[in-house]
């Protein structure tokens, strides 16, 4: 009798796993996660390792020897100066992506209407406050600031109006720390909202003006809708990045006078590294990350509205 030859079922499930393998490995989601999985790993690394440690320390006494659970949360809210650094970052921040964003639509605008050879001109001349590292920028802005030799007072005073104590006084302090911010971020508004404008269609407008939008009507009507997400995008992100601000407030005031321009990260440095209670700057730094939540749930919340009823 012949032989009849019956597959093996091990056979038959290997070659239908090694299909559906194949199958994966042709999606483009799982290309795009393997393709992001070293991004992955690094950002695991470099920021999901620290935020847990901080989360960690910030539950331990000043010796980092015994668990306190809350406790540094509870010290921090009887501190009248803390309050004063969670009211001062909340007006530096919300302040700065204000003015940034004001300015970044402008010169957009003001890019946007050069002819086209004269735009990578601008565009990077524009850009050099942002590209600039910011400590080293404000070193620059330190002079200008200067008691003795502010080229500031020193235009005022041809105008014979009395020297300002830029420094030195907590209301030009903190009008300072955040004019610096506005001149070092603004740039990065500019080249988002300039890719946005690129991007709305010439037809809309030549639509507006048949309809005689006035330029104001265009703006408002046109330009605005279609860069909503992109405004509402960089808002965020700069956001998040003027609230964590460092270098700015350290170099220019180091928080004073009187801890009056202190924001987070630099109370943080203050409390954690220069007093030695490490555990309490943690806890300091981790306030902000509630604030942040809070703003990103409101602004994606309303982009995602948007989109449904796009």
């Amino acid at each position: 009798m012949a032989d009849i030859a019956v597959p093996r079922a091990g056979t038959a499930v290997g070659a239908g796993g090694r299909a559906s393998l194949h199958r994966l490995m042709q999606r483009k989601s799982t290309i795009a996660f393997l393709m992001a999985l070293p991004l992955i790993l690094v950002i695991s690394l470099l920021v999901a390792y620290p935020a847990f440690y901080s989360i960690y320390l910030a539950t331990l006494n000043k010796s980092m020897e015994r668990f306190v659970g809350l406790g540094n949360f509870s010290f921090l809210f009887g501190r009248e100066t803390f309050w004063l650094v969670v009211k001062q970052s909340c007006i530096f921040a919300i302040t700065a992506v204000i003015f940034k964003a004001l300015i970044g639509f402008v010169v957009a605008h003001f890019v946007h209407n050069i002819p086209a050879k004269g735009q990578r001109k601008w565009r990077g001349m524009l850009l050099v406050p942002w590209v600039i590292p910011p400590a080293m920028s404000t070193l620059a802005w330190l002079w200008l600031f200067d008691p003795s030799y502010s080229a500031f007072n020193w235009i005022l005073a041809i105008f014979g109006i009395d020297p300002v104590p830029w420094t030195g006084n907590a209301h030009w302090a903190r009008f300072a720390v955040i004019l610096v911010n506005i001149w070092v971020g603004a740039p990065f508004f500019m080249i988002m909202y300039l890719a946005a404008l690129k991007s709305v269609p010439e037809q809309l407008y030549e639509a507006a003006a048949i309809d005689g939008a006035t330029w104001w009507q265009r703006i408002w009507y046109v330009t605005l809708p279609m860069m909503r997400n992109i405004i509402a995008i960089t808002a965020l992100f700069s956001l998040i990045v003027t609230f964590a601000n460092f270098d700015i407030v350290r170099v220019l005031t180091a928080g004073g006078p009187l801890d009056y321009t202190h924001i987070f990260a630099t109370w943080a440095f203050r409390v954690g590294i220069e007093s030695g209670d490490i555990p309490l700057g943690a806890s300091v730094s981790l306030f902000m990350v509630p604030i942040l939540a809070v703003a990103a749930w409101f602004i994606l919340r309303d982009i995602n509205q948007r989109g449904n009823e796009a």
